[in-house]
């Protein structure tokens, strides 16, 4: 396991997005950390610089161009004096609604957000790091590698396990 991958095992809540999004297991982080050839090759898909594409975490002040410039929750929240979505009286508003359809990363939400309310951040935050881990290597793997991008083993995570006809049907389609 290398050191990102040791490091990002302890709670970290810069690495606990507002939406309920979780930050290691984001390919725009996984590629800023650990595979810069994958994010190049996003940076040249969405025609952006590399380094507006590299991202720390969400709640960290190096954020990839779409959280830093499209995300609206990290305002509200921080505005409603809420750390995460799931506290506020007006949860599930309808940005963060619209903002969950639109991607299979995202489908898992609301279920986050009770869970963090629930438990606490650091509780979810070690649950994630087994639902997003390989079962035989113990990477951790985004939404959207359907095989351990260590190991082969498939499918990589729990998430893509639940999720996988959603997230072969986006890959299939952008």
């Amino acid at each position: 396991m290398d050191d990102t991958q040791k490091n990002i095992r302890i709670p970290d809540k810069k690495l606990a997005a507002v939406c309920g999004l979780f930050c290691p297991a984001c390919h725009v982080f996984i590629g800023t950390h650990e595979e810069p050839a994958k994010l190049a090759m996003m940076a040249q898909r969405f025609q952006r610089p590399l380094e507006e594409m590299q991202c720390n975490g969400c709640r960290s002040e190096k954020r990839c161009f779409f959280c830093e410039t499209k995300c609206t929750m990290a305002k509200c929240a921080a505005g409603k004096g809420v750390d995460f979505c799931g506290g506020c009286p007006e949860f599930p508003c309808s940005n963060l609604k619209e903002f969950q359809t639109l991607a299979p990363h995202r489908i898992e939400l609301w279920k986050s957000q009770a869970r963090i309310k629930e438990a606490g951040y650091e509780t979810w935050y070690a649950e994630m790091l087994e639902h997003y881990s390989c079962p035989q290597c113990r990477t951790i793997n985004s939404a959207y590698d359907l095989k351990c991008r260590k190991c082969g083993h498939e499918p990589s995570c729990e998430y893509v396990q639940r999720h996988k006809p959603a997230i072969e049907h986006h890959l299939k389609n952008r």
